[in-house]
């Protein structure tokens, strides 16, 4: 049956999901060096067709087959080894080897490019291979922050012992990272972690239950531990780096206790861990262990950010899809209004979010060069991405099932299972209200306020935003960073989400307009999301008063096709 019949379901998958974006290469084009997005244009394309084809195929055998544990060898000896199905192994080898993902931005000569590749083009690949498969994403981006953590903070011995493995695109060669905080009593409060952290025979030993440990078959872990003798709280933890192997080749004296059932990421293991005096190897100082380990939680709250924006984008491609070739009533779904409403409420949060993720990983590529004001703003922005986009992928997941119907439900599809994907980022390395506070502390304690209202305001007054666009905006801006800086002083907290918001939907907005003043084709697409976020975000709204905007003015945006200045224009509220 063609697809294009009315009683067809509509079917996307072997699309290109880089060359069927039309916004993704023309973005990637303004935030990346020419030579260099020629270069990773073909491999970004083979990564797209892929994703759309084989590897999400890959992924539904993986999620079906969740891994095994094996606590012991059948002649019975203590060597834990866990199952993966071989569809897992074969998407493992193509993110670790063939596209180095979890090398990418530490060593030059990934990807055949000469000089190390920024973060900016990492987390473009992660964008598209995260559409296919969620759960991967978690050790490759463990791995790539562990490294991050162990070149930033370890001595010289210890990184020229470990990094290399961990950077190797050597299948059989190579190390994946996992990090160990987590316990029972200790979740978002890990000023109480309870694992010892001693001193025998020479060596660190660590002693203690780890409640939550993805990937915990992994090479090599990083792991809070309370030091002996140490004072209680924050200024008694160390950090640690704790092999799976010991130099000898055998077992450290660690087991996982057991697998977790998850809702979702089911294709990779989560387990406990309990820690029977496991040789360990102290990371930087003692006393400052957690400071250490935000090194690795911040890079994995970005890596959050990015996957929920991908999610957010497969999601809404595939209601889009839908929308196009399904008809009921005599007519495509896409064109009743209501629809047209309920796609654009998808689209919007959606392309906020990958506007933040690209802008955010230029700002850590320029602040690993040295650039403070760069600092400052990754310090802010990286929670306002996990906080907020990760909240949004919820809501748009759920959506985008719903287009599809009753099909979106059946485990055949790919919405069930992004649907429980989507559910993990508001969890993972901070909950919404941590996070939330986490973006209050950022400016109480650093002074991020004030150089993002300046690093903002500078964008628009320099990138050639229309006039009243940039007025509009910068209004907007202004009472945003008076709201945050006012709630952010309340000793209670209880605005903090309301405004971390407030800066998520202002941020994304200026770098929307931004991009569109970049554009060298003069599309203004993303000028016009930048005014819907402002009218539907940002600005005073009547919950009873109807919206008498034409939906003729925003169907070019579900057609993603470009727009001009003039219509663009036209939606910047009155």
């Amino acid at each position: 049956m063609h697809p294009d019949q009315p009683t067809a379901i509509p079917d996307r998958h072997g699309d290109n999901l880089f060359l069927n974006d039309p916004s993704l290469a023309g973005l990637l084009r303004i935030y990346l060096p020419d030579a260099l997005y020629r270069h990773l244009e073909p491999r970004l394309s083979a990564l797209g067709a892929a994703a759309g084809g084989h590897l999400d195929e890959l992924a539904r055998a993986a999620d079906r087959h969740p891994p095994t544990l094996n606590p012991r060898t059948r002649t019975g000896q203590d060597r834990q080894s866990i199952d993966k199905h071989p569809a897992f192994i074969e998407l493992e080898r193509l993110a670790f080897s063939e596209y180095g993902l979890a090398a990418q931005g530490h060593r030059p000569g990934v990807l055949d490019w000469p000089e190390r590749l920024p973060r900016l083009a990492k987390y473009a690949f992660t964008y598209l291979l995260v559409q296919a498969e969620f759960g991967l994403c978690c050790p490759l981006s463990m791995t790539d922050s562990l490294s991050s953590t162990l070149s930033l903070h370890g001595d010289a011995a210890l990184i020229e012992r470990y990094l290399p493995a961990l950077l190797s695109q050597d299948f059989e060669q190579l190390c994946q990272g996992a990090m160990f905080i987590t316990e029972q009593g200790a979740g978002s409060d890990v000023s109480r972690v309870e694992t010892r952290a001693y001193r025998q025979d020479g060596e660190w030993r660590l002693e203690g239950d780890k409640w939550f440990c993805s990937n915990p078959d992994a090479g090599l872990a990083m792991v809070l531990a309370h030091v002996d003798g140490e004072p209680d709280g924050f200024k008694g933890l160390g950090l640690f780096l704790l092999p799976r192997l010991l130099s000898d080749g055998e077992p450290n004296r660690y087991r996982i206790v057991r697998l977790k059932d998850k809702l979702g990421s089911r294709s990779i293991a989560s387990g406990e861990i309990r820690l029977e005096g496991a040789s360990a190897h102290l990371v930087g100082e003692v006393g400052r262990g957690f400071q250490q380990m935000a090194t690795m939680i911040n890079l994995s709250r970005l890596s959050n950010g990015v996957r929920s924006a991908g999610l957010m984008r497969r999601a809404v491609a595939e209601a889009l899809h839908t929308a196009r070739h399904r008809q009921a009533f005599g007519r495509h779904l896409i064109d009743m209004p209501l629809m047209q409403r309920s796609l654009l409420k998808m689209l919007l949060p959606t392309e906020q979010a990958r506007s933040m993720f690209l802008h955010l990983a230029a700002c850590m590529d320029r602040a690993a060069a040295g650039d403070a004001e760069a600092a400052q703003l990754t310090r802010i922005l990286t929670p306002l991405i996990k906080f907020r986009a990760c909240r949004d992928a919820r809501q748009v997941t759920q959506d985008a099932m719903e287009v599809r119907g009753g099909c979106g439900y059946i485990e055949e599809w790919s919405d069930p299972r992004i649907v429980r994907d989507a559910l993990l980022g508001s969890i993972w390395e901070g909950t919404s209200n941590i996070v939330a506070l986490d973006v209050a502390r950022s400016a109480r304690r650093e002074a991020t306020l004030p150089p993002l209202r300046a690093y903002l305001a500078r964008l628009l007054a320099d990138a050639g935003v229309p006039t009243p666009s940039r007025a509009a905006l910068r209004l907007a801006l202004d009472r945003a960073v008076d709201f945050a800086a006012v709630s952010f002083d309340q000793a209670d907290g209880v605005e903090a989400r309301r405004a971390a918001s407030a800066l998520y939907h202002c941020a994304s907005a200026v770098f929307m307009a931004w991009e569109a003043a970049q554009d060298p084709d003069g599309d203004y697409r993303r000028l016009a999301l930048a005014h819907l976020v402002l009218k539907h975000r940002l600005l005073p709204q009547n919950p009873l008063e109807a919206d008498d905007a034409p939906l003729s003015r925003t169907r070019p945006l579900l057609d993603e096709t470009p727009l001009r200045l003039e219509q663009a224009l036209a939606l910047l509220p009155a």
